[in-house]
């Protein structure tokens, strides 16, 4: 899948959607790393954790009409999130890979 903003641009053009129990719960804890564009979207997900994790990630927080909630970038290892309670999706990519690419409140899409 794919997230576009709202100009039309890629942020993520390799993301693998992670919508059952088990998929949320392992995410990225079985990866060493991530390439740029690479990342999973979790649903539905409020809040992330990075524990036992091995590399830190950039993540960005989605509502259910598709408005970007918020965005973390570089959260380390042994981390957890706020709580996004108005988020039903949440993307995570590479740490450092979102750069201000992305902003709270603009529209995103996801494509197959």
């Amino acid at each position: 899948m794919k997230l576009i903003d709202d100009k039309g641009c890629i942020i993520a053009d390799k993301l693998e959607m992670k919508d059952s129990f088990s998929g949320r719960l392992v995410g990225l804890l079985s990866r060493n790393g991530l390439k740029d564009g690479e990342g999973i979207i979790l649903t539905p997900c409020t809040q992330i954790h990075t524990f036992f994790m091995r590399f830190n990630i950039d993540v960005i927080f989605i509502s259910k009409d598709f408005k970007v909630v918020a965005v973390r970038e570089d959260i380390p290892p042994w981390r957890l999130s706020p709580l996004y309670l108005k988020a039903k999706y949440t993307v995570e990519v590479n740490g450092g890979y979102l750069k201000g690419r992305i902003k709270e409140g603009q529209t995103v899409k996801l494509e197959d």
